[in-house]
C-alpha cells in the first residue's frame, strides 16, 4: 500500500536491503518482489521492501495470459495516493509472475487524490465499459461501498489481494 511507505521509492541490491532490515522478534524472513534488475529490491527511504501481493501478481499474471489467448479483458488501476510518481515508480521496476512490469500490466491508469469512485467514473468515460461489467479489489471496506454504488462488481480483500480473491473474481465473471 502506497500509504505505508516512508519516502521515494528505490532501487537497492539485496545485499543491501538485507543488511538494512534489523533481525525481527518473529523471525519472519524478508519478503521482496522481484525487479526489473536482477538482484535489486525496491524500498522506501528507510530500507523497508515494497513488494507485491502474491495473489496481485498471480493475477495479472493470469490477465496477461488471457490477453496472448485473445481473452476481452482489460487490467486498470484506480488509486488514491499523495504520491503518484513514487507510484508511477515502483510500477515502472517491479514485475508480476510471469516477468512483465506492473505497469506494462495495466491497460488504464488512474492514480491520483481523488477518490475511487472519481476514479471508476474516469475509467467508464475513457474506455466505455459499463460498470458492472468491471471489477474492483480493494483492502478497505468504505471503498468497496462506494464503488459497488456504481454497479461495480467488488470483491473486499481486507489482507491484500490473494488468488483466492481471484479465483472469486474469475467466478463472478464466468471466466476461464
Amino acid at each position: 500500500e502506497m500509504y505505508q511507505i516512508r519516502g521515494p521509492p528505490q532501487l537497492v541490491s539485496l545485499e543491501s536491503a538485507l543488511e538494512r532490515v534489523a533481525p525481527s522478534s518473529s523471525n519472519t524472513p524478508l519478503r521482496w518482489s522481484p525487479t526489473i534488475l536482477g538482484g535489486m529490491v525496491v524500498t522506501d527511504r528507510n530500507g523497508t521492501p515494497i513488494t507485491l501481493f502474491d495473489g496481485a501478481a498471480y493475477a495479472l499474471s493470469e490477465i496477461n495470459r488471457m490477453k496472448r489467448e485473445e481473452t476481452c479483458v482489460l487490467a486498470a488501476v484506480a488509486s488514491r495516493t499523495d504520491e503518484p510518481t513514487w507510484a508511477q515508480k515502483c510500477m515502472e521496476w517491479l514485475i508480476v509472475h510471469d516477468g512483465k512490469t506492473l505497469v506494462s500490466c495495466f491497460d488504464h491508469v488512474e492514480i491520483r487524490q481523488t477518490d475511487k469512485c472519481q476514479h471508476f467514473k474516469k475509467l467508464h468515460r475513457k474506455t466505455g465499459i459499463p460498470y458492472e461489467n468491471m471489477c474492483f479489489f480493494d483492502n478497505e471496506e468504505w471503498n468497496i461501498h462506494s464503488v459497488a454504488q456504481l454497479g461495480v462488481k467488488c470483491v473486499h480483500t481486507p489482507d491484500g489481494m490473494t488468488r483466492e480473491a481471484w479465483r472469486e473474481a474469475i467466478e463472478m465473471f464466468d471466466v476461464t
